[in-house]
């Protein structure tokens, strides 16, 4: 069983997956889709956009035969059209995560759980992310997410400024989650039971700051006591669950490498005193309070492990980027292929919850 504070991967985690039937809520086709398309009874593979269909309620389908595509235009009428009976996911992050969320435009709903844009959302590699196919593919129930990820954020600008200063930092995504959702709107009718909180910080704070003078240490305690104000300030309206994501070992990505040695390993260094001090962070909240649970998903571990062995997860090596079959979609970011093998462990972490 996997630890609540750590999680151990191995190749038989990253199998693929036998999509025989898709039960109610999981995606069903879409551009790029190479999963099961067959519905559960009682459901209608309906299409949203070019990329996504997903089995939503509707007349009884044969589970021996292929369900066809039901345009939205025609949607099974006793789809629900509120979301009461939803779990919500509210994800801060960077552009590890980062979907292009407008919080102004048109909100998560059953049929269309990202809200805007259309799924996958604009990541930071094009197709899909691991939060993506955490909320439709290896979702357990309906899942509404409203992902306030932005691209180079960090924790706090005053801190660690990010590369624009148009780029809203996890002070910011929690100020908008605050002013729009965090009452509980007939729109969002989320509880502390039905909603989980997750957020993926330190990849640009320590980036943007690693090689500073001073000392690392204590200014990554620093930025970990913003990071867990902010926390605290969602536990105050009603945040009870929570995943925490660390650092993923981008002193390997082909950004870093070609800096040399000595670089990698001070920006490496600065990664793990972080992401133990996360690792704390996070047992002490579900200590303090009652009725908190945390997880934290080792990316540090997990990129490590196939970085180290990358062609027994389907990557030419570990260098390249860019193409098909590379590990890294870009020089900083994993590809979408890395994605969803994050995805999969993610849920793996997340087994024994209605996520």
């Amino acid at each position: 069983m996997l630890s609540r504070f750590a999680v151990s991967i191995s190749l038989s985690t990253f199998v693929a997956v036998s999509f025989a039937q898709q039960t109610e809520w999981q995606q069903c086709g879409g551009i790029g889709w190479t999963g099961g398309t067959t519905c559960a009874s009682g459901t209608v593979c309906t299409e949203q956009n070019a990329y996504y269909s997903q089995c939503l309620p509707g007349a009884a389908a044969p589970s021996s035969t292929k369900v066809p595509v039901q345009s939205t235009s025609s949607a099974p009428s006793s789809a629900p059209t509120a979301a009461a009976n939803a779990n919500y996911w509210f994800s801060f992050g960077d552009s590890y995560t980062q979907t292009q969320f407008d919080i102004n435009s048109t909100q998560p709903s059953p049929g269309n759980p990202f809200g805007n844009p259309p799924y996958p959302g604009y990541t930071a590699v094009g197709g899909v992310n691991w939060i993506d196919v955490d909320t439709v593919v290896y979702n357990k129930s309906l899942i509404l997410t409203y992902n306030y990820a932005y691209g180079g954020a960090t924790i706090n600008a005053s801190l660690v400024q990010p590369y624009e200063t148009t780029v809203l930092s996890f002070v910011d995504q929690v100020n908008q989650f605050m002013s729009t959702v965090a009452d509980k709107p007939a729109s969002a009718p989320w509880t502390s039971e039905n909603s989980l909180f997750s957020a993926w910080f330190g990849i640009n704070d320590i980036g943007n700051s690693y090689y500073e003078p001073g000392n690392r240490s204590a200014f990554n305690d620093v930025l970990l006591d913003n990071y867990f104000s902010l926390v605290e300030d969602l536990y105050n309206v009603g945040a009870r669950n929570f995943l925490f994501n660390n650092v993923p070992p981008v002193n390997r990505s082909p950004l870093m490498t070609p800096q040399g040695a000595t670089v990698c390993a001070t920006e490496a260094a600065v990664i793990a005193d972080f992401n133990s001090k996360l690792a704390s962070r996070a047992a002490e909240l579900e200590s303090a309070h009652s009725g908190v649970q945390t997880w934290v998903w080792d990316a540090n571990t997990a990129f490590s492990i196939v970085l180290d062995d990358p062609q027994a997860y389907g990557f030419v090596d570990n260098t390249s980027y860019g193409n098909t079959g590379d590990f890294w979609g870009n020089n900083l970011h994993p590809s979408s292929q890395a994605q969803t093998l994050w995805g999969q462990d993610v849920a793996e972490l997340l087994s024994d919850t209605v996520w």
